[in-house]
């Protein structure tokens, strides 16, 4: 009985709306409302946390593989990647429900164009994954102080081999990679229609850390979330990685903006709807 009604309403709003999903609408701007609901700091706090966990993991896992006299006895790049990644799948699923599991400020960047989140949550997040970043690391230093001031901290940086323009666009089409594949695996139209899309959107976000993460580590480091070399910066605090810190914000903002307007304006055709069919009218 359910079924039937609920295939009959899908049939009543395709008759309406031409198709079998809704698009969420853009999201205000400015929603000071926002700041009257629990539910926001409930969403800022685990925005802070999993940025924090995320950071711990993963730079202890980049110190302990610098420590090791031998190479293959540590995790490798390889272990490295899996780490980055596997954590983005882990709290991004625990945390999506929470806060939609952003965990970096490029991606709350890209959603922010999109018009799915107003600009007040963008900068409190943004904010939040910082301070969260800063904790995790410090946490790092503090629990194995002298590997993480022999071995770089977990610091990004463009490696000798590279000029900063190889190292800022690496960054830019590393994030690019990333926010594309949030847009694709949170699509409203997939979600719609395959009912397990929702449940699986953490795996491809995660994978597409992992790869990225193979390609751009001896580039970079591989940043593609400026929290993460934020907060590394901070904490370990040394000049060239000072110097080489705007790459990691400006390329990852450039990324996720490209990709923020290709799946709007072309995959999801919203200038087209906006200003107009492409196609000529010819019975006029």
């Amino acid at each position: 009985m359910l079924k039937e009604v609920s295939e009959e309403g899908l049939k009543v709003h395709e008759e309406q709306h031409g198709k079998d999903y809704v698009e969420p609408p853009p999201v205000p701007l400015l929603e000071l409302g926002e700041l009257q609901r629990w539910s926001f700091y409930r969403a800022v706090m685990a925005e802070f946390v999993a940025t924090l966990l995320f950071l711990y993991v993963t730079v202890a896992t980049v110190i302990g593989h610098k420590k090791e006299a031998v190479q293959c006895d540590g995790v490798g790049v390889l272990g490295i990647a899996w780490a980055f990644g596997g954590m983005i799948f882990v709290l991004v699923y625990s945390t999506a429900g929470i806060s939609g599991g952003h965990i970096n400020p490029a991606v709350t960047f890209g959603l922010l164009v999109a018009r799915r989140v107003s600009l007040l949550r963008a900068v409190a997040y943004t904010v939040a994954q910082c301070l969260g970043g800063i904790c995790g690391v410090g946490l790092v230093k503090a629990l194995m102080k002298h590997y993480y001031l022999t071995y770089g901290g977990g610091a990004n940086s463009v490696a000798p081999d590279y000029t900063k323009g190889a190292a800022l666009g690496a960054e830019t089409v590393g994030t690019f990679l990333l926010v594309y594949t949030v847009f694709s695996a949170t699509d409203a139209k997939r979600s719609a229609r395959d009912s397990h899309v929702p449940v699986l959107a953490p795996l491809p976000i995660g994978f597409a850390v992992f790869m990225v993460h193979l390609a751009t580590i001896p580039i970079t480091g591989t940043g593609i979330n400026p929290a993460r070399s934020f907060a590394a910066a901070v904490v370990y605090n040394n000049d060239k990685v000072w110097d080489d810190q705007w790459i990691f914000w400006v390329g990852s903002f450039l990324g996720a903006l490209i990709a923020a307007a290709y799946n709007q304006h072309v995959l999801r055709a919203s200038s087209s709807k906006a200003f107009g069919s492409f196609y000529i009218n010819t019975t006029n």
